[in-house]
């Protein structure tokens, strides 16, 4: 596999979709609440690239072992158009995943149990989107679990990796007893700044669904494309698009986001216009770079405005 090969194979041009919630979060956790732990910061970073590679590669090799279309495995799915290994791209992104688990278990140690439950179910997620006799990615739940597990549980671990326990979320245990303790003023905040991400992030997976909902089917997997109809699922997706700005505005107006943040607003011209470009054709090769351009030039001002803020 050579390098440009592995770039394919890991879908470079959508992991922004990971990291970027990432910034935003540690960004956030400094402005915020005025903490910081760079050495949790960049393992975490490092455990998040890992699963998220992870998962592409993952959904990659899957995707080959499952196909039903014979000629879209053959000349469409990466393993099969490069003549690339399958057990050996198995192998690959298995050894990722083992590295994220590595890190994740040192991170335990770090902070608090509750990490272990919340990366379990995030590693879970990552694993049966595409394995097990009903893999996620056969249903309509793609864009939730993206936007959930990929945008916002990226942005609140992010968080969760630099600022005190009970700041957010906590579990203690000593035989036979245990409690759970936090603040739900503080993860309210959480939820609405990290709404963002969750549109963004879904919005992506939506973008990628419509452009294959043909093929999907093909091949047996029902997206929501499906259920709903493209015409729906491009109204979905413009709504999802503008709607990114509605918890900006609230957040700066309550003041849990600086003033800086209103530096989204110059790239609105701009998304407007790939927004129309994905509506007149969806194609995979051309128009689905629009989708994570927007999450890119949107988030990139959130992360401009949060540095300005903790800088004035």
């Amino acid at each position: 596999m050579t390098g440009k090969i592995f770039l394919q194979f890991i879908r470079l041009n959508a992991k922004a979709a990971s990291v970027v919630p990432y910034f935003i979060g540690v960004l956030f956790s400094i402005y915020y609440f005025h903490a910081f732990n760079w050495v949790n910061s960049l393992i975490y970073l490092i455990a998040q690239v890992s699963i998220a590679l992870f998962v592409t590669g993952f959904n990659n090799v899957q995707d080959y072992f499952l196909a039903v279309d014979l000629h879209y495995r053959d000349t469409y799915n990466i393993i099969g158009r490069e003549h690339l290994s399958p057990k050996r791209s198995l192998h690959l992104v298995l050894w990722m995943l083992a590295t994220a688990i590595v890190l994740g278990i040192v991170l335990v140690f770090k902070t608090n149990l509750l990490l272990l439950f919340m990366g379990a179910v995030a590693i879970g997620v990552a694993v049966f989107y595409t394995y097990g006799p009903v893999p996620f990615s056969r249903f309509p739940l793609g864009e939730l679990l993206s936007g959930t597990v990929e945008g916002f549980g990226v942005f609140f671990l992010a968080v969760y990796m630099n600022v005190a326990t009970p700041v957010l979320m906590g579990f203690t245990f000593s035989w036979p007893h245990f409690a759970v303790v936090g603040n739900l003023q503080n993860i309210l905040v959480m939820f609405l700044v990290g709404l963002p991400n969750i549109f963004l992030v879904s919005n992506i997976m939506l973008a990628d669904n419509i452009c294959d909902v043909d093929q999907d089917v093909r091949n047996k997997r029902y997206t929501m494309p499906y259920y709903i109809g493209k015409p729906k699922a491009l109204r979905t997706y413009d709504t999802l698009a503008l709607l990114a700005y509605v918890p900006v505005l609230i957040s700066v107006a309550l003041q849990l986001l600086p003033l800086y943040q209103l530096l989204v607003l110059l790239v609105l011209p701009k998304m407007l216009k790939n927004i129309k470009a994905f509506n007149a054709v969806q194609i995979k090769e051309t128009t689905f770079n629009t989708a994570p351009q927007n999450l890119m030039m949107f988030q990139g001002m959130q992360i401009i405005g949060l540095i300005i803020g903790i800088i004035f």
